[in-house]
């Protein structure tokens, strides 16, 4: 006992050199028992490669034993020796006791590479060995939660939670089943989970957050926000925090209040371009053009080729009657971008205002296809082609136009004389 005792205190007071030295003594100490219990804790406390050597003088001694072959896989994963341990795994036999231990960890291994199917085969054939093993069940459980599976997942979880079992492998089953529920949309059935949580004293951010964010898609705006400054208050750089609490402050109309959380987030995090979006949408609530002018250029600064900004940002520039501004900005258009009906649209007003008529009219007929239900893109497209002098042009757009809004006095009138005339 002194050994492991001395062992723990080199541990504890970061001595690797005393630590180094304890495992060679270790390696050559009879007590087999004694050099178990030191490589579990040298696992415990992340000295793995001490560990895997005392499991290897483990294993030399005793070339049979599955749990020292499963306690050994554990090492090899650890220090991404993934072939060596699976050689391990794979030397228990079904007939052992530890088989289902190796199936287990196969199938976690199978999973975190990406091979859900294999894990699942896994799964399936420790089910078979253990049908009522909670950790079966929970594992497979898991996997399928990984797996997209919610529904499933979720079943499996409340077996678990009706046989009395509320936490496994360190995770609570509650938590599982409201990220379960939460994962497959059905927001309205996690939020009970969630709060039993937040009740029973489980307030860690990611609690908190999934909460809110449960809450508020269920509609349950002002839920969202009593958890989500709970949340900012512990962590205040807790950042997507900042982005429901706006949203869910807009739902609330309460425009001031969210325009004051995505501004606070920015100052937190000046590279989410997405706050900046939403703050300048915001700002739009309010009437606050300027304002918003400034965050739609901003998140466009961040990312040049972010399409909501850009087109958020051109019309504004247009409400503002900004069109050298809102030229210079369509004329930075990436190529991908630059098909798009409404930048088209928007690119029109701004070579009409400018006298570059030949332009605009290329533009207008560009933006046309996907702006044909927009009555005002319509009205000023004919106003365009009137005054270009291209009426016979006209009358098509026109007639969209009053499809759209029949008792529109003067296109009404428009097409009115163009009958007349015809006639």
């Amino acid at each position: 006992m002194e050994q492991i005792q001395q062992l723990e205190q080199s541990i504890m007071t970061g001595d690797l050199d005393a630590v180094e030295k304890a495992v060679r003594q270790l390696e050559a100490d009879p007590d087999l028992e004694l050099i178990y219990d030191s490589a579990g804790m040298l696992m415990e406390v992340g000295l793995v490669p001490q560990a895997d050597r005392l499991y290897g003088v483990l294993l030399e001694r005793l070339p049979d034993a599955g749990q020292l072959k499963i306690d050994r896989a554990e090492a090899y994963m650890a220090l991404g020796r993934e072939d060596d341990a699976l050689l391990l795994l794979t030397d228990i036999r079904p007939d052992e006791d530890e088989y289902l231990q190796a199936l287990l960890l196969l199938a976690d291994y199978y999973q975190t590479i990406g091979m859900a199917e294999v894990a699942l085969t896994k799964i399936v054939e420790a089910e078979k060995l253990a049908p009522a093993e909670p950790v079966v069940l929970f594992a497979k459980a898991e996997l399928l939660l990984d797996g997209g599976r919610y529904a499933e997942a979720v079943r499996l979880y409340l077996t678990l939670q009706e046989r009395g079992i509320e936490e496994l492998a360190g995770q609570p089953v509650a938590a599982r089943i409201a990220e379960a529920y939460s994962a497959g949309a059905a927001y309205e059935e996690a939020v009970p989970y969630y709060e039993r949580m937040i009740r029973q004293g489980d307030v860690l951010p990611g609690t908190l957050f999934g909460a809110a964010y449960s809450n508020y898609q269920s509609g349950h705006p002002q839920a969202a926000l009593r958890h989500l400054d709970e949340l900012l208050k512990m962590d205040p750089d807790y950042f997507s925090a900042y982005m429901l609490a706006g949203q869910a402050s807009l739902l609330l109309e309460e425009n001031k209040q969210a325009l004051d959380y995505f501004t606070e987030g920015i100052r937190r995090d000046e590279y989410d371009k997405e706050l900046r979006l939403s703050a300048g949408k915001a700002a739009l609530k309010l009437s606050m053009p300027d304002d918003a002018r400034l965050h739609f250029g901003e998140a466009l600064a961040l990312d040049p080729e972010y399409l909501e900004a850009r087109i958020s940002l051109a019309s504004v520039l247009e409400g503002l009657g900004e069109y050298a501004e809102l030229a210079d900005l369509l004329k930075d258009t990436p190529e991908d971008q630059l098909d798009i009906p409404l930048l088209a649209a928007f690119r029109a007003y701004a070579e009409e205002e400018a006298e570059r008529f030949g332009e605009a009219y290329a533009s207008y007929a560009q933006a046309y296809t996907g702006m044909k239900e927009d009555p005002e893109f319509l009205e000023r497209f004919a106003k365009f082609l009137l005054e270009d002098g291209r009426r016979q042009e006209a009358v098509p757009i026109v007639k969209q136009l009053t499809a759209i809004v029949p008792d529109h006095p003067e296109w009404t009138s428009f097409l009115q004389d163009e009958e007349e005339e015809e006639a």
